[in-house]
């Protein structure tokens, strides 16, 4: 697959939809791109917000009709000259992921309102709303610093990527990551600030895979790192990082 093509899959990546041999390739693609960080990360950041509404009912028939329409809506215009069928194959697979991911996206942005109307009736919803939202205005910042940075890792004992996004201007650093190992009960993930061979807490989080601001200034921080620690966190690492990126 060309640098081109690759450089379509962000928003495929982020949802999910990648097959294995198109995820391996991304991901190699992905470490050496920050370009496509960014744009994975932004899309991450919108998943993991909707992610966070209060779920609601999706019509049973729904997959069915969106993969039904994938049959009758077209693709791309028509083409003057007959082109060979391998790249026919390819560019109609990768139009077929951006048509569906553009479906799943939408019908989250659905279900998204109606969750957030329902939140806003309420004063505890409205105050969850605002934190999130603040979060979110954070995060976009970050990514839109004249000065922001990324650096990009797999994930150990996961099948993810991780890639932490820093301004030194902004004092502040975020971490975008998928496919975190599976916490076991009474555990999570704590995020840390590496100065220079000692980490620093910097926050904890739950879910394996999302967008989060790490806690605390970046200072003369030289990288990030994410352990498993007990429930409320530890004053230091007690286990190797699943997740060490530095700040190249």
């Amino acid at each position: 697959m060309s640098t081109a093509d690759l450089h379509t899959l962000t928003g495929a990546y982020a949802a999910h939809a990648l097959d294995l041999d198109e995820r391996e390739e991304f991901e190699r693609h992905l470490a050496h791109c920050p370009a496509c960080a960014l744009e994975v990360a932004e899309f991450s950041a919108t998943l993991a917000r909707l992610g966070s509404a209060q779920a609601v009912s999706v019509p049973r028939d729904f997959k069915q009709r969106v993969m039904a329409s994938l049959d009758t809506t077209r693709q791309e215009p028509p083409r003057s000259r007959q082109q060979p069928v391998g790249r026919r194959g390819g560019q109609r697979r990768r139009a077929v992921y951006r048509l569906a991911l553009a479906a799943c996206l939408a019908a989250a942005l659905g279900a998204g309102g109606i969750a957030v109307q329902q939140y806003h009736q309420a004063d505890q919803a409205r105050a969850r709303a605002a934190v999130l939202q603040q979060q979110q205005d954070r995060i976009g910042g970050l990514l839109t610093a004249p000065d922001a940075r990324t650096a990009s890792g797999p994930v150990t004992g996961g099948s993810g990527v991780a890639t932490v996004v820093w301004s030194r201007n902004q004092d502040t650093a975020g971490l975008l990551v998928s496919g975190l190992p599976e916490l076991k009960t009474g555990t999570t993930y704590e995020l840390w600030f590496n100065d220079g061979g000692t980490m620093r807490p910097a926050g904890l989080m739950q879910s394996a895979s999302g967008a989060t601001l790490l806690t605390g200034p970046v200072n003369g921080a030289t990288g990030i790192g994410v352990t498993v620690e007990p429930a409320g966190g530890s004053a230091q690492p007690t286990g190797a990082p699943v997740v060490l990126l530095p700040f190249a």
